[in-house]
């Protein structure tokens, strides 16, 4: 029995643990000329070697983390601190509270400017200040004083076109007195006594206003602007109704409209600020207040003799 050194029809033992890696081999079977294939350990390459993991920061567990912290004593101070400041407070508040007692009961009234709400230069409150049976008294006076300021710069429009027209300057000039000198000189000499008469409600406040006839020249003024004689004010620098008249007589009927309607305007200012005196008197008269007065000036002048 012949003997061969290997079997061409022997199957390869494969181990599955083997390096993967497969080459050809040089040897060749002669049966069938096929090539087969085997492993040259040799010829495996060196397996590619791994990057090494990155070494840990070094992190000690027992170190203390350090953040700034306020010690006791500087929380006791500081304690100690916003204690004063509301003592402190609390003090000046009280101090405040006893002389704003002190100013009301002295009848001292603190008055903040409040009108026009777009540039206040008046204090003037009636919805919150004047009794509710003396608003409606009040808003009509408000209402001649509005009406003053509109007569005044109406009269200023009129003769401005009367001076275009060939009137002179002379006239413009007087209205702008009459404007500058009436507005102010109206709240001050009538408007505002009678705003404290009213507020108060004191007899003495509404005999000063009757006594002192700021308020009648007013109405004269009212009366005498609306007829406008060529007397005591020059020539037309009044739009009453007799430059009117003679403006639309003549060539210039346009600035005679101007004229008319600032007539229309001082009579009915004359007419709302007599309403007002006579309502301002009937109370005056019918409230007692007139009694009141003559016991308080007889009181005040015992006073004075004594």
């Amino acid at each position: 029995m012949s003997h061969f050194d290997s079997n061409p029809f022997a199957e390869d033992e494969v181990n599955p643990f083997s390096d993967p890696v497969v080459r050809k081999g040089s040897g060749q079977s002669n049966f069938g000329g096929g090539a087969f294939y085997t492993t040259n350990p040799s010829s495996v390459p060196p397996a590619t070697s791994r990057l090494s993991p990155l070494p840990h920061e070094p992190y000690d567990r027992g170190a203390t983390v350090d953040i700034p912290l306020d010690s006791a004593k500087d929380l006791e101070a500081r304690e100690k601190e916003l204690k004063a400041k509301e003592a402190e407070l609390n003090k000046r508040e009280q101090e405040l509270k006893r002389k704003e007692d002190a100013i009301a009961r002295a009848g001292i009234v603190i008055e903040v400017k409040n009108w026009p709400p777009f540039f206040p230069i008046i204090h003037h409150d009636i919805a919150n200040e004047i009794p509710i049976h003396l608003q409606k008294m009040q808003y009509v006076a408000f209402t001649t004083f509005l009406g003053l300021v509109l007569c005044l710069f109406w009269n200023i429009v009129a003769v401005t076109t009367a001076w275009v027209k060939g009137e002179g300057p002379t006239i413009w000039f007087l209205s702008i007195i009459y404007f500058i000198s009436g507005v102010p000189g109206g709240y001050v000499l009538w408007y505002r006594p009678l705003y404290r008469a009213m507020r108060t409600d004191s007899a003495f406040s509404f005999g000063r206003f009757f006594c002192f006839t700021w308020y009648q020249l007013h109405i004269g003024f009212c009366i005498f602007a609306s007829v406008a004689p060529p007397i005591i004010f020059k020539g037309k620098s009044l739009a009453g109704i007799l430059p009117a008249i003679d403006l639309i007589g003549g060539s210039s009927a346009f600035v005679g409209i101007f004229y008319f309607i600032g007539f229309g305007f001082f009579c009915i200012e004359s007419l709302l600020s007599i309403w007002v005196i006579q309502q301002v008197y009937m109370y005056f008269r019918g409230s007692g207040k007139a009694d009141e007065m003559k016991q308080e000036a007889a009181r005040r002048t015992v006073a004075a003799a004594f």
